[in-house]
């Protein structure tokens, strides 16, 4: 499998963009468009004996020459080669923003629970306090 993302020089998903993967040994090659998150997958059916052949894959104009690697011992794990396009573009996960956004939003509930939480016991010993001195009188 070739993979990988299409993006823009400011690091901007391109969404509709035909890529070209081709072995250029074999000749075989397909072309593929990127989803909305500039990503795109190619399969290949791929032996052995295809290690080392010239992958050329192409989108947007850009051209990238690379070779056919994978582990010739390992006929189990899924053959995958990762290609990316533009600046900044890996989008396999959520922009930071919302991982350090959620963890301060967290940070502030458990902040505001724990502060309740130590009000209320304050009363429940002030409360205590108070019937007991209500039973010495």
């Amino acid at each position: 499998m070739v993979e990988g993302y299409v993006c823009s020089s400011d690091g901007k998903a391109l969404s509709n963009v035909d890529v070209l993967v081709k072995d250029t040994k074999i000749s075989y090659g397909q072309v593929v468009r990127t989803d909305g998150d500039g990503y795109y997958k190619a399969m290949f059916h791929l032996h052995n004996d295809n290690f080392g052949d010239p992958l050329l894959v192409e989108a947007g104009g850009e051209q990238k020459n690379l070779k056919v690697e994978f582990d010739q011992k390992d006929l189990e794990s899924e053959r995958k080669i990762k290609v990316n396009f533009g600046a900044g573009c890996e989008a396999s996960g959520s922009p930071a923003w919302i991982w350090w956004g959620g963890g301060v939003v967290v940070a502030a509930a458990g902040t505001i629970i724990g502060m309740k939480l130590v009000r209320s016991r304050r009363k429940q010993e002030r409360g205590k306090g108070k019937s007991q001195r209500q039973r010495k009188a």
